[in-house]
């Protein structure tokens, strides 16, 4: 048994009927995130800030004076220890789900 093709012309195709919704219009948008989630970005930037305003300072002013404060607890533990703590803020913003 062979098979034949058939071929069929596109004028012999007819279209479905296209199947529209309503469309209803709000006054309100619908926006990529609610509001936990812009709080929490608010919360994680200012965390940032906080962290990398910690790390500045403790220069010399005189290039042949070595200042040890550049080395303090404060700089080398607890402010990138703030700004992690503030890039993950800023991922679980973005992640989380909001419940508006």
């Amino acid at each position: 048994m062979a098979k034949e093709k058939v071929q069929v012309s596109a004028a012999s195709k007819t279209p479905a009927k296209a199947i529209t919704k309503p469309v209803v219009k709000s006054n309100e948008q619908d926006l990529a995130f609610g509001k936990i989630n812009y709080m929490l970005m608010i919360a994680g930037i200012l965390l940032l800030i906080i962290g990398y305003a910690m790390m500045s300072g403790g220069g010399s002013n005189d290039p042949n004076v070595f200042n040890p404060e550049i080395f303090s607890f404060r700089r080398i533990t607890l402010a990138p220890i703030i700004v992690l703590l503030g890039y993950g803020l800023e991922v679980l913003a973005i992640v989380i789900k909001a419940k508006d």
